[in-house]
């Protein structure tokens, strides 16, 4: 059964940089595409950004392209992501996600195998 524990949350200052990590254990990286969703208060779950199995692609919500970055280390089986200059509105539980098979759209719609548990990141100064 694959895991998968995020790590780095916590409480930011607006304008700081930010990078989370989720390590996938009980598998191999490069087995799965990998990926990020983040909650904010009163809103449901929404995509965020994601990476192919080798590490090499990578796809995203499109209102978040540009500011936030989804990489992956498939040597060390972990996802990171980075987030320049935080803002209020990235307040959020943030998960990621990892899937065998999943591609493209079916991450846009949340259609993945497999959770983590979720992180707080809270900005505000």
């Amino acid at each position: 059964q694959v895991h998968l524990i995020e790590s780095g949350g916590g409480l930011v200052q607006p304008g700081d940089s930010l990078t989370l990590s989720c390590v996938l254990s009980a598998g191999t990286a490069s087995k799965y595409v990998m990926g990020w969703f983040r909650q904010a208060p009163g809103q449901e779950r929404k995509f965020v950004g994601a990476v192919n199995w080798s590490g090499g692609h990578t796809f995203y919500e499109e209102s978040v392209k540009g500011r936030l970055t989804v990489s992956k280390n498939n040597a060390n089986n972990t996802l990171y992501l980075h987030i320049d200059s935080v803002k209020p509105e990235d307040t959020a539980v943030y998960s990621c996600a990892a899937d065998e098979v999943a591609y493209g759209s079916a991450w846009h719609h949340g259609y993945v195998d497999f959770w983590g548990q979720g992180i707080q990141v809270t900005v505000s100064s």
